[in-house]
Order: C-alpha cells, then structure tokens, then sequence
C-alpha cells in the first residue's frame, strides 16, 4: 500500500514541481494539498497558476485545497512553504505526529535536524532520535539549492583527500527566485550580483553536510566542520540550472590524475542508488570542454545527476571545475522527494490512522 503524501505550499513553484514528480511515484500517493486562506476552499485547479511544462493531472486539479494545518488525510507531508511562515508550520504538524520533509530553510541548522543529500550523509538520519515530537513525528530538511551541487561535488574530494579551502561563484537560475520571481526589467539580458542570504547558506551548509555524525554525551550530533569557503552568488537570465565555478585546495596538493579519478568513481550508498528518484549517477563528469551547459546538460538523470565539468589546475588553489545542478529538482522537490524515500526504506514512514 503507498504511502499517503501531503504537500505544504502546494501552489507555488515548489509545491507544482512537487505535483509533477509525485505523479505516477510507486511508493507515494498524493491525498492532500494545502497553502494559504487565500487559496483554502478552491480546488488545486482553480487556486494554482500552474506553471510546470506539462499538463496538471485532471484527479490533482479537481482536489480541494486545505489550510496547512494538522489533520491532513496523509501519513507525511512535504514543505513547499516560503521561509517566511514555515517554521512554526512545519513545527505543527511534526508535533501532530507527521514526517515533514522540508524545502525550507528555516530549521536547517537546528542540532537535531537532518540536514540531508542521501549520497552524501545518510547516517545524519540519527539526529531524528533527538526530535521530542510524537512517536511518528520528525523534520527532516534539504539543503539550500545552490548547497546541492556544490556539496554533492565536494564530497569525493573530502573523502579522498580532505579539503583546505574552497571559492565558489554562482550564476544562478531565474526560477531559483520562485514565480513571479525577478522582474523582466532586472532579468532580461542582466546579471544581478545579488542574492539575499544566499552566500552565507553556501558558506556554512556544506560544512554541515560534509561533517562526520558523531556524539555528544550519548546522543547523535553533527559538528560543522570548519572550512573556509567563500562565496559569491549572482542571477543569471537562465530559466532552470545553477552553475558554480569552483576552486578548492586539497590537503597534500594531489595530481589532477589522482582528484579526476576521486570525481570519476565515487561511490555512494547502494541503498540510495536503489531508490527510485536515484539517477543511475548522481555525479557526471564530462570530458567536453564546453560543458556543463543549462540547455544540454542540466536534465541528466531526469534533473537529478549533478554535472562537473573543465576540470584542471588551479594557480591559486589546487584544482578549479564547473559544476550544474537543477536547481528546482535536484535542489528542491526532487532531491526532498528522494530524502522521502530514503526514509521510507528504513522503515521511517508509517501508515497513520485517518482523521475523522
């Protein structure tokens, strides 16, 4: 029997993109849309300006939308909400006794809180041994969109060498801004150098997600590596795809021979790759000099493989390489959709009763 899934913030881009992905899903079935009282009492269809480049599925349009309050007719719920309402939402219904698996950024940083990629740190699952909600009731959250594809691409170079120091310059994508997002004025042939809260997101995000789970007094933690990363964040007119010019300095100065071939076989869980959101790679390193491109590259793996490209040496650090991810699934409902499932395989999702 499927899992019965509820979306917070099901109109906005987010939760669309979470519609999308969840139809046809062999584990999950959606049973629940919810948002805000503007849109609670219409149907999906009358309260969505549906954006998404195929069609809304006739069954989802005709469901009522509800408030995004506990007492959903599902057994988990996925955040689509903006940060500026999320926290104290998703704290309810976790406290009701639902699974929250969220998008939003407000508890990312909390000590019991698994910060998720499942091919980089499945073992931070712990943490939820922490939440004091009810016994089936847990946040779990996923990185920032841009912290995806940076970390994802950090990861066998922590593994196989250990990291000094990393530079990280964005050109992120339109649709990162959500809808309506960037005026056209701004957008149209510009660049804008600006994105608030981003830089630090990528400055302390992947420390998190790259640290070793440890303990503290008897209890699972997480503590931050420290890394110096600097970053600098800006909007570009691309439509789907951030892309990150990265520079890192390994520990030991490694031959580009020896780093090539950390990226070219990492390995990650076999019991992620099993998952049925896993790409077949979840990292792709291409041999093209003028790759990654958002037009060609950035739905590999159905938006979910991670792109690395031009790779070669760096005269200020070691190594210097491009990376793209796509920012609205790898890095919003699909990569949540796979922290999900990731869950569900170690028993972590239970049926719950029906509201009466």
């Amino acid at each position: 029997m499927k899992l019965r899934v509820g979306i917070l913030g099901a109109t906005g881009a987010v939760g669309q993109k979470f519609v999308r992905l969840l139809e046809g899903h062999p584990w999950f079935e959606l049973t629940a849309l919810a948002a805000s009282e503007r849109s609670a009492g219409k149907s999906y269809g009358e309260a969505a300006h549906w954006i998404e480049s195929t069609p809304l599925p006739a069954s989802v349009a005709q469901m009522e939308v509800r408030l995004c309050e506990p007492g959903l007719d599902c057994d988990l719920v996925f955040s689509g909400l903006d940060s500026s309402v999320a926290g104290p939402v998703e704290k309810a219904f976790a406290a009701a006794g639902y699974p929250v698996i969220s998008n939003a950024k407000n508890h990312r940083m909390d000590d019991d809180v698994p910060l998720l990629i499942p091919e980089v740190n499945p073992e931070h699952l712990a943490l939820i041994e922490r939440q004091n909600h009810a016994s089936s009731g847990f946040i779990v959250t996923n990185p920032n969109c841009a912290t995806v594809g940076l970390t994802m691409a950090l990861k066998p170079l922590q593994d196989a060498f250990g990291i000094d120091a990393v530079q990280v310059t964005t050109m992120q994508a339109l649709s990162g801004a959500g809808y309506p997002g960037v005026a056209s004025l701004d957008a149209v042939a510009n660049v804008i150098p600006f994105i608030g809260g981003e830089e630090d997101k990528l400055e302390t995000e992947p420390l998190r997600l790259l640290a070793p789970l440890a303990s503290n007094n008897g209890e699972p933690a997480v503590i931050p590596l420290e890394i110096p990363i600097s970053a600098q964040c800006n909007r570009v007119p691309v439509l789907e795809g951030h892309m990150e010019c990265v520079s890192v300095k390994l520990h030991g100065s490694p031959s580009m021979e020896r780093v090539r071939q950390a990226l070219a076989d990492f390995v990650w869980p076999s019991e992620v790759a099993a998952l049925p959101s896993a790409p077949v790679r979840c990292l792709d390193l291409l041999e093209d000099e003028t790759a990654p491109q958002p037009r060609r590259d950035v739905h590999r793996g159905a938006g979910m493989t991670v792109s690395i490209g031009r790779l070669r040496s760096c005269p200020v650090f070691d190594v210097r390489f491009v990376v793209l991810s796509h920012n609205t699934i790898r890095g919003a409902a699909g990569g949540a959709i796979l922290n999900a499932e990731l869950l569900a395989s170690r028993g972590l999702l239970l049926h719950r009763d029906r509201p009466s």
